[in-house]
């Protein structure tokens, strides 16, 4: 009786983790005081400083023995329910096992909540960054995809290409997870919140299989690891690094996290980032012309340098040979995520990564 109210107990977080999440206002002035800058912060930086020890993804690990257990449990509890004499007794089998399976589950999603999903509601890294992202003309979205077509064209000159003319990064991913904090130093100082000692990014393994899901990289907050798909072009690779940095540090929000990513790799010493990062959003600010001016698009694709066109197109084939119903079914379940979290899509003009693009750009030419 006493583990039977114990499990009643553990099931019940979950409803409890429910209402600590949808009941806190969003953009709240009190969570980014006292959780995203204060209990998740010294929280993040200690999980991340132990599971920093370990050069691989404990993440990763932790998954493939879930995955391994899961078929194991559900072999013992199907053996359970056979041994059982009676209907009623393998009932009581089967139900306990569910019981089990709820109260894992709650444990999980309060852990979840307490350690990561709050970080939605902290306020905007537009008010945090003082910048104002108010709805743009099609004429600013086309006067800053101009700007970082030139700087990608500029940067592309200073990084190493390989034996195809692709852009390459001496010391692969390592380099890149060596270095990326460095871009993070130097934003820091302007942004506070950016600051922290969290343990370096970690590979993952199986990133081969990890772009069949059209996935780059993944923040666990159970380990605090900022766990990348090393398997993905080198232009992308320094972006993708930072970005997921970017959630480590409590910046839930996936818009925001690709313009940090862009913002450190701007920052950073190194034109390897530099590039990286103007690429990436290059391509978000871009994708936002397309669709509201065709002509303007095809205008500033025209200015593109050959390095920049070949560095585009081999990021545009990568994903071509991953996509599938793998991929379609993570994009559903990512999807689902987010909008769970609060992350509707639609809210700004041009999507809250370019919208933050634009206000920068206007802050640094002082509009």
């Amino acid at each position: 009786m006493k583990r039977l109210r114990m499990k009643l107990a553990l099931i019940m977080l979950f409803p409890v983790g429910l209402a600590l999440f949808y009941l806190v206002p969003e953009n709240s002035p009190v969570i980014e005081k006292y959780y995203s800058n204060g209990f998740y912060k010294v929280l993040a930086q200690v999980i991340s400083t132990i599971t920093g020890i370990f050069p691989f993804s404990t993440a990763e690990f932790a998954l493939l023995a879930l995955v391994l257990l899961v078929p194991v449990f559900l072999i013992i509890t199907a053996k359970k329910i056979i041994a059982e004499k009676g209907a009623k007794s393998r009932l009581m089998v089967l139900l306990a096992a569910l019981l089990n399976v709820a109260a894992a589950f709650s444990v999980a999603y309060f852990v979840l909540v307490t350690m990561w999903t709050m970080n939605y509601n902290r306020l905007p890294f537009a008010d945090i960054a003082g910048l104002k992202t108010e709805k743009a003309t099609v004429s600013d979205l086309a006067e800053v995809c101009e700007y970082l077509a030139q700087q990608a064209n500029m940067l592309r000159e200073q990084v190493t290409e390989d034996e195809n003319g692709l852009m390459t990064v001496e010391g692969g991913y390592t380099s890149v997870f060596s270095r990326a904090v460095k871009g993070y130093e130097a934003a820091s100082s302007d942004f506070p919140e950016l600051k922290g000692s969290y343990g370096r990014p970690k590979p993952v393994i199986l990133s081969r299989l990890m772009s069949y899901t059209g996935i780059e990289g993944v923040y666990c907050p159970f380990t605090a690891e900022a766990n990348v798909n090393i398997n993905i072009p080198l232009s992308s690779l320094p972006a993708t690094t930072c970005h997921e940095m970017a959630h480590q540090r409590g910046f839930a929000r996936e818009d925001e996290a690709n313009f940090i990513a862009y913002l450190t790799c701007s920052l950073h010493p190194d034109p390897d980032f530099q590039y990286s990062g103007t690429l990436l959003a290059l391509i978000h600010s871009m994708n936002a012309l397309y669709r509201h001016n065709r002509s303007e698009y095809g205008r500033i694709v025209k200015q593109y340098s050959p390095g920049v066109l070949r560095d585009l197109r081999n990021e545009i084939l990568y994903w071509e040979q991953y996509e599938g119903p793998v991929e379609e079914i993570s994009n559903k379940v990512n999807d689902a995520y987010l909008k769970a979290n609060k992350q509707q899509e639609g809210v700004h003009s041009y999507g809250r990564m370019v919208d933050l693009l634009i206000a920068s750009y206007k802050k640094e030419k002082g509009e």
